[in-house]
C-alpha cells in the first residue's frame, strides 16, 4: 500500500491532468446524446409480449392513436362545437402518419332511406352543418344517443363531451420523432379552435411517448445540476474547505461523464431511468471520497504532514472503499436480470460507474491533495478516540440499552414488515405521471366525462374460416358483452362487428339482434363494407380469412393487478365456449409487465444479498459475521416496503429499482463500521474501546454521507414521473433507517454477541 501511495504522489501531476483530459475527450461524444420514449424500449427484442403484440398489429393494424377530447357547456350538437369537430376531423385526415379518423361528424350512420324504406343508407352522420336547424340538431342528438357504437366512445351520455380519434399508420408509434411530429401537428390543428373558448385534452400514444421523453430530459437537465449543487453545499459545510469539496465533486463529474459517453458510444439512448445515471453516480462517488478526505483531515489535525496524511488515509480506507465499491456494483448489477430493458440498462451502466468511481477516488483524490496541500492546522486539543465525549456517551448508551434496542428493533421489524403482505405492484404507465401532469389530467377527464381511457383488444377465434358470420358465434360474443359488463363495472364500452350486424338487422327487420341466418349476416357485412368511404374499411376488425374477430373494450384506469384479473377472466370465459380468445394491446402489454417489476424487486434483492454475502465471506472468512452484514441492510427495505403496504402505496418500477440500490449503498455503512470495528478488536481493544474507535473514525463519515445521499435522492420528489418520485422517497427513507440500524441496532447486537475477546473474529 505504501508503494502504491508513493507512486500516486510521484505521478500526481500526470494523474490530475490525464483524468480530466480523458473525460473531456470522451464527453465530446455527448453531443450525439438522444432520448427515447417509445413503448418498445420497455421490452427486449425477444420478449414474447412484444412479439404477440407485433403479430396482432400485423393482422389488425395499429391500435395506437392520438385522441382529442373537449366539452361544450351548450352540448356537442351546437353548430359551434360541430364545426370544431368537423374542422379537426378534416385536418387530421390530411396529417401524415394518420391512417383513419373517427368522430361524431364522420361516424358512418346506418339507416333506411326516407323515400325508399327498403334501402339501407350508410353515410356521414353530419355533413353540411350550416344546413341544419336547431330542430334538426336536436333530432341528431336524439339519434346519436341511441347509437351504442358511439355512446361512451365518441360522445358522452349527456352529449356534452366528444372525442376525435386519429388512428396511426402501422409502426408510426415506434419512432419517437414521429410522436413529436404528430403531437406538434395536433397542437397546430387545435390552436385556432382554442380561440373559440374550447379546452382540449390530448391523449394516445404520441402524447404519452413525448411526455416520457420530455420528463426524462427535464429530470436529467434539472436534477443532475441540482443534486450536484446540493452535494457541493453540504460537502463545503462539512469540511469547511473548498479543496475538499472540489476533490469529492470532481470524482462524481468525471465518472458520470465517462459512463454517459460510453453509453452513447455503444449506441444507447437515454430514457426515463438511465437519464438519472449522474444522480446515482453522486451517491457512489461522494461516499468513497468523503471517507478518504475525512480520515485525511483527521490525520492533518493530528499533526501529520501532507504526504503522511494521504498515505494514512488511503491505508485506513482502501479495504473499506474497495469492498463498498464491489458491493455497490453488485447492488446495481443485480438489476441486470430484469426483463424491463431500461432497468437492465441502468443497472449495468451504474455498476460500471461504481467500479470507475473507485478507481477515480483512489487515484485522483490522493494526487489532487498531494498537489494542493490544503492548509489544515494541527489541533493540539484533538482527543484520542477512546476519550471523545460523544464516543463515550454513545458507547455508554449502547451498553446500557442493548437488549431494549434489539427488542424494539425486532418489534418494529415484525409490525411494519407485516405490511409487505399488503403491498401491491402496479406497472400501469399512466400512473407513472403525477395527477396534475397534463397527460394524466387528460386521462382523468376522459374517464370522468366520456369513456375508459385504457383499452383491451380481445381477439376471438371462431375456429373456422368465415366463422365470424356464424349466428351462434355472434350470439356468444353478445353474451360475452353482457357478462363482461356485469362482472366488471370498470368496463365502459365494448365494440366489434357484432354492433354493425345488429344495427343492420334493426334497420332491416326492426329487431336489434343477431339474425339466425348466416347468409344474412354476410350480406349485412358486405353491404356495410361496400358503403364505407375509403380509409374507413372494416379490415381492422377481422382477419383476411374472417376467422378472427377483434373485440375492442374501453376500461377505466385501474392498477395492473385488476387488469390481469380482467384479462384472465376474459380468456377463461372464452375457454368455456367452443371458441377461444387472447387479449392484446398496449394496456395489456404493460399489465403483463407487472410480473417483470415484481421479479426485478425479488430477484435483484436476492442476487444482491447472496453475492454480497459471498464477497463478505471471502474477505472476512467468518460465516458467523454474515448476519451482521445482511440483516441491517435488508431491514430498511423490509420496513419501507412494509410501510408502503400499510399506507396502500403501490410498488412501481422506481421502488423495484430502489431495493437493490438500497442494499448496494446502505451496506457501505455496515462495511465501514465493521472494518473499523474488526481493526480495533484485532489490535486488542475491548468492546467499549472498539465502539468508541468506530464512532470516531467511521461514525461521523457514515452520518455525513447518509445526509448527503438522502438529500440528493430527495430531489426526485420534484419529478412529475412517479417512479422517480417513489424512488427518491423510498431510497432516502431507507438510507436514513439504515444509518440508525448501523449505528444503533448493529452495535447493540455486537455488544451482546461478541462477548469474548475474539469470539466473532476467530
Amino acid at each position: 500500500m505504501q508503494k502504491f501511495v508513493k507512486s500516486v504522489i510521484k505521478l500526481r501531476w500526470l494523474i490530475v491532468i490525464l483524468i480530466p483530459l480523458i473525460t473531456v475527450m470522451m464527453a465530446s461524444s455527448l453531443k450525439n446524446l438522444e432520448f427515447e420514449g417509445s413503448y418498445r424500449i420497455w421490452f427486449g427484442k425477444e420478449s414474447k409480449i412484444l412479439k404477440d403484440y407485433d403479430n396482432f398489429r400485423a393482422i389488425f393494424g395499429n391500435d395506437d392513436a392520438v385522441t382529442i377530447m373537449f366539452s361544450s357547456k351548450d352540448g356537442v350538437f351546437s353548430k359551434k362545437a360541430l364545426h370544431t369537430v368537423d374542422a379537426i376531423t378534416r385536418k387530421l385526415w390530411e396529417t401524415k402518419y394518420i391512417a383513419r379518423v373517427d368522430s361524431i361528424t364522420n361516424y358512418q350512420y346506418v339507416h333506411s332511406d326516407a323515400e325508399y324504406p327498403d334501402e339501407v343508407v350508410v353515410e356521414d352522420f353530419i355533413d353540411d352543418i350550416d344546413a341544419y336547424s336547431s330542430e334538426d340538431l336536436a333530432k341528431k342528438k336524439e339519434i346519436a344517443l341511441k347509437q351504442d357504437i358511439i355512446v361512451g366512445k365518441l360522445i358522452s351520455k349527456d352529449a356534452k363531451t366528444t372525442m376525435i380519434v386519429g388512428r396511426m399508420t402501422p409502426k408510426a408509434g415506434d419512432d419517437p420523432a414521429v410522436s413529436f411530429k404528430l403531437r406538434d401537428a395536433v397542437l397546430k390543428i387545435i390552436a385556432p379552435e382554442e380561440k373559440k373558448g374550447f379546452h382540449f385534452f390530448l391523449g394516445g400514444g404520441p402524447i404519452i411517448n413525448t411526455s416520457f421523453i420530455e420528463i426524462a430530459q427535464h429530470d436529467g437537465g434539472i436534477f443532475t445540476p441540482a443534486v450536484i449543487l446540493v452535494a457541493m453545499v453540504l460537502l463545503f459545510a462539512i469540511f469547511r474547505k473548498f479543496s475538499s469539496m472540489i476533490a469529492s465533486i470532481s470524482i462524481v463529474i468525471f465518472t458520470f461523464l465517462i459512463v454517459l459517453s460510453i453509453q452513447v458510444l455503444l449506441g444507447f439512448k437515454l430514457n426515463n431511468f438511465t437519464a438519472n445515471i449522474p444522480v446515482f453516480v453522486v451517491a457512489i462517488g461522494i461516499a468513497d471520497a468523503m471517507h478518504l478526505i475525512w480520515i485525511y483531515t483527521m490525520a492533518r489535525k493530528k499533526g501529520m504532514d501532507n504526504y503522511s496524511a494521504i498515505e494514512y488515509s488511503v491505508k485506513k480506507n482502501f479495504l473499506a472503499i474497495l469492498l463498498t465499491s464491489i458491493t455497490t456494483a453488485i447492488g446495481f448489477a443485480s438489476l441486470g436480470v430484469s426483463a424491463v430493458v431500461p432497468i437492465q440498462t441502468l443497472g449495468i451502466a451504474t455498476a460500471s460507474a461504481a467500479v470507475l468511481a473507485f478507481v477515480m477516488t483512489i487515484l485522483f483524490v490522493p494526487a489532487f491533495l498531494a498537489i494542493l496541500n490544503p492548509k489544515i492546522k494541527a489541533d493540539t486539543n484533538i482527543q484520542e478516540a477512546n476519550n471523545h465525549p460523544i464516543a463515550v456517551w454513545y458507547t455508554h448508551f449502547l451498553s446500557q440499552n442493548a437488549k431494549l434496542i434489539l427488542v424494539i428493533t425486532t418489534l418494529l421489524f415484525v409490525v411494519l414488515g407485516a405490511g409487505i403482505f399488503r403491498a401491491n405492484v402496479d406497472s400501469n404507465t399512466v400512473k407513472y405521471f403525477k395527477k396534475d401532469f397534463p397527460f394524466r389530467v387528460a386521462v382523468n377527464e376522459m374517464q370522468k366525462k366520456l369513456t375508459g381511457p385504457m383499452s383491451y383488444e380481445i381477439i376471438v377465434d371462431s375456429k373456422a374460416n368465415d366463422g365470424i358470420k356464424n349466428p351462434k358465434f355472434l350470439k356468444t360474443v353478445e353474451q360475452f358483452y353482457k357478462e363482461f359488463y356485469a362482472k366488471f363495472p370498470d368496463v365502459r364500452h365494448i365494440s366489434s362487428l357484432l354492433d354493425v350486424v345488429k344495427t343492420f338487422n334493426e334497420v332491416m327487420n326492426n329487431s336489434k339482434s343477431v339474425p339466425d341466418n348466416q347468409e344474412l349476416v354476410a350480406q349485412y357485412l358486405l353491404l356495410y363494407s361496400l358503403s364505407l368511404p375509403q380509409g374507413m374499411e372494416i379490415n381492422d376488425k377481422m382477419d383476411i380469412d374472417e376467422r378472427l374477430l377483434r373485440v375492442s373494450a374501453s376500461l377505466n384506469l385501474v392498477d395492473t393487478s385488476k387488469d390481469l384479473e380482467m384479462i384472465q377472466w376474459a380468456e377463461d370465459w372464452w375457454e368455456k365456449t367452443p371458441y377461444s380468445a387472447t387479449v392484446n394491446g398496449q394496456t395489456v402489454m404493460f399489465a403483463h409487465m407487472q410480473h417483470d417489476v415484481t421479479a426485478t424487486l425479488i430477484q435483484s434483492i436476492t442476487i444482491a444479498v447472496v453475492m454480497i454475502s459471498l464477497v463478505m465471506l471471502l474477505i472476512f472468512r467468518n460465516w458467523r459475521m454474515l448476519p451482521l452484514f445482511i440483516v441491517p441492510n435488508v431491514l430498511p427495505i423490509a420496513l419501507v416496503v412494509g410501510v408502503m403496504g400499510w399506507l396502500d402505496i403501490d410498488i412501481d418500477m422506481g421502488v423495484a429499482i430502489a431495493g437493490a440500490i438500497i442494499i448496494g449503498v446502505a451496506v457501505d455503512d455496515t462495511i465501514h463500521f465493521m472494518v473499523k470495528y474488526i481493526e480495533a478488536r484485532k489490535r486488542g481493544d475491548n468492546l467499549h474501546d472498539a465502539m468508541m474507535y468506530v464512532m470516531s473514525y467511521a461514525g461521523s463519515a457514515i452520518i455525513f454521507t447518509t445526509i448527503v445521499l438522502s438529500l440528493a435522492f430527495l430531489v426526485f420528489v420534484f419529478s412529475n414521473f412517479n417512479p422517480n418520485y417513489h424512488f427518491g422517497i423510498v431510497t432516502a427513507s431507507a438510507l436514513l433507517i439504515a444509518v440508525v440500524v448501523d449505528l444503533v441496532a448493529l452495535p447493540a447486537l455486537l455488544l451482546l454477541a461478541d462477548k469474548g475477546e475474539k469470539s466473532l473474529l476467530e
